[in-house]
C-alpha cells in the first residue's frame, strides 16, 4: 500500500542483547542460556563447574558462595561482553531431602543462602548499576521457587527463595525509572540441576498438568519476559511456571 510504512520486527526476540546467566552448567540455567542464544543473544554463562562445550555459550567459572566469586564474575563478564543488557540468576546449590528443619546444618544453610540470596542480590544490584550507568534499558530475572511461600521441608531453600522474591521487588522499584525491568520466575517441579526428590513420582501424580516440568518450559517464559516484544510492561512480577502445582500443598512435613 502506498503512503504507509511497515516497521519490520526483528527476526529473533533478543537480537543484539548481551546476557550473563549464573547456574549455567545444567538444569534451568542451562535451558535459559540455550534459549537466549537461539533468540539471538550473546550469552556468557557461569557456574562452579564447566558446562558441556561446543554449543556457542561462552563460560566463566565462579564460586558464588564466596565474595571474591561474585565480584570476579562481574569483572570478568564486563571484560568479555563489554556491556550487559540481560542478567539471569539461576544458580542454586543442590538440595537434599535429609536437610529438614530439625537436621539442616549451619554449613548447608550458609551455602544455600550465600549463593541464592547474598550473591543473587549483589550481582543483581551491580548489574543494575552497570545498566543505569551505561544507559541500558536492561532486564533481569531471578529464578525463585513456588517454595517462596509454600513449605518445602528445606528451610534454608525456602527462606532463600522468599528473600530473593523481596530482593527482586526492591530492585524493580528502584531501577524501573531508569527503564530497567527486574522480575522473577517461580518454577515448579523441574527435575535435574539442583532438584533432587525421593518422592518425585508422588509429586508428579499431583501436578494438575500431569507431568514434571522441563528446563525448556522455564526457558521459553524467560525469553518472553526478557524480550521487549512481550515483556516490556512486566516489572516486579513473579511468574509461576509450575503446571498448576502451586494450587495444591504437596510436601508433607517431617522432622
Amino acid at each position: 500500500m502506498t503512503g504507509m510504512s511497515t516497521k519490520l520486527l526483528p527476526t529473533k526476540l533478543l537480537d543484539g542483547e548481551r546476557a550473563l546467566i549464573t547456574g549455567c552448567a545444567g538444569g534451568i540455567g542451562r535451558g535459559i542460556a540455550k534459549a537466549l542464544l537461539a533468540e539471538g543473544a550473546t550469552v556468557l554463562g557461569s557456574d562452579i563447574t564447566a558446562p558441556p562445550a561446543g554449543d556457542g555459550i561462552d563460560f566463566l567459572a565462579a564460586d558464588l558462595s564466596k565474595r571474591d566469586g561474585w565480584k570476579g564474575l562481574l569483572d570478568g563478564a564486563v571484560k568479555k561482553l563489554g556491556t550487559i543488557s540481560l542478567f539471569v540468576h539461576a544458580a542454586s546449590p543442590r538440595r537434599l531431602e535429609v536437610d529438614t528443619p530439625l537436621s539442616v546444618s549451619e554449613e548447608t544453610w550458609d551455602a544455600m543462602t550465600d549463593i541464592n540470596l547474598r550473591s543473587g542480590f549483589f550481582l543483581a544490584r551491580e548489574m543494575g548499576r552497570h545498566m543505569r550507568d551505561n544507559k541500558i534499558k536492561g532486564r533481569m530475572l531471578l529464578i525463585t521457587s513456588q517454595h517462596r511461600f509454600m513449605t518445602r521441608n528445606l528451610p534454608h531453600y525456602s527462606a532463600s527463595k522468599a528473600g530473593m522474591t523481596m530482593v527482586m521487588k526492591e530492585l524493580a522499584r528502584v531501577l524501573a525509572p531508569d527503564g530497567i525491568r527486574v522480575n522473577a520466575i517461580a518454577p515448579g517441579a523441574i527435575p535435574g540441576g539442583g532438584f533432587v526428590a525421593d518422592n518425585l513420582g508422588a509429586l508428579v501424580a499431583q501436578i494438575p498438568l500431569g507431568r514434571a516440568g522441563t528446563p525448556d518450559d522455564i526457558a521459553q517464559v524467560a525469553v518472553a519476559i526478557l524480550s521487549e516484544r512481550f515483556g516490556r510492561y512486566v516489572v516486579g512480577t513473579t511468574v509461576e511456571v509450575d503446571g498448576g502445582i502451586g494450587l495444591i500443598s504437596w510436601i508433607p512435613a517431617k522432622a
